[in-house]
């Protein structure tokens, strides 16, 4: 099993370029970059769990800009947004950072995908938030074109272009696996149904652990007509242990990713060496 690690990259945390650097030399595969444009002041919706949003949430980076630093200063460190609020953005600017980030990473790059939860924010951005589900699935749909086509064209209900040229394509063919976040059940069958991957947050309410749906979500990729295989299930958050690890590593969990908080490297140096001890142990 792979192990990552995510962050809120802000004027006050750990820079991009020196995290990534410290990461890959104590062997985690990836760094993932979450992403929030704004926070309105004014607003109803909560994430599960939470009395108020966390400060970082309002003062996150783009996360484009911070994993194309972190890209420029490492080698084989993949770098992945986690998630992207593809419902927020344009498709096609979208399409053409994701196939630029993934030139300047020599093929290194996670499209790592969301459709979000904050209402006020979306609405800001002119999208509806009982159709961000369509939404993001037609700007997903519109990007594969853009990425794999020399002439796209997309009709669809929410993104409608006629044929284009843009370049440059992927170095990833067909394109970076786009990685779908979400919980069980939506957020799975969402991966099943247009995913190459599913990123669940491990202990998001109700579950104590997304994982213990794992065996229901390789049966609905079975009943779907996808091979299990195919979309392997990166583990976001929660704070396992080295025996919680391992359990996911025998479940068939392809990758855990540690998010770290919004911090100076002296003092995330304690919990990264930590990590990088069990990732020792995890493959030994």
């Amino acid at each position: 099993m792979l192990v990552g690690a995510g962050m809120f990259f802000t004027d006050y945390s750990i820079t991009p370029a020196e995290l990534g650097t410290i990461l890959e030399q104590r062997g985690f595969d990836s760094l993932w970059a979450p992403e929030h444009s704004h926070i309105p002041l004014s607003r109803e919706s909560s994430f599960a769990g939470w009395d108020e949003i966390p400060k970082k949430y309002f003062d996150v980076m783009d996360p484009f800009i911070t994993l194309t630093a972190a890209a420029a200063a490492t080698k084989t460190l993949k770098l992945g947004t986690g998630i992207c609020l593809v419902a927020q953005r344009d498709p096609i600017q979208t399409a053409k950072l994701v196939a630029s980030i993934d030139h300047v990473s020599d093929g290194r790059f996670l499209f790592g995908v969301g459709n979000g939860w904050n209402a006020e924010e979306m609405a800001d951005h002119g999208t509806p938030f009982k159709s961000r589900h369509k939404i993001a699935r037609e700007r997903i749909s519109a990007m594969k074109e853009i990425w794999t086509q020399n002439k796209p064209e997309f009709h669809g209900d929410t993104v409608d272009f006629p044929p284009m040229m843009s370049w440059p394509k992927p170095v990833q063919k067909p394109y970076p696996p786009v990685i779908v976040g979400g919980s069980f059940p939506y957020g799975a069958r969402r991966a099943i149904a247009y995913g190459d991957g599913w990123i669940p947050h491990t202990r998001l309410p109700p579950y104590e652990d997304v994982t213990q749906h794992l065996q229901d979500f390789r049966q609905m990729a079975t009943e779907a007509g996808r091979d299990p295989e195919s979309i392997p299930v990166t583990a976001w958050g929660g704070d396992p242990d080295i025996d919680q690890l391992k359990r996911w590593q025998d479940q068939g969990i392809a990758r855990a990713v540690v998010p770290l908080e919004s911090e100076s490297a002296e003092s995330l140096f304690p919990e990264i060496d930590r990590w990088a001890e069990w990732i020792v142990q995890l493959r030994s």
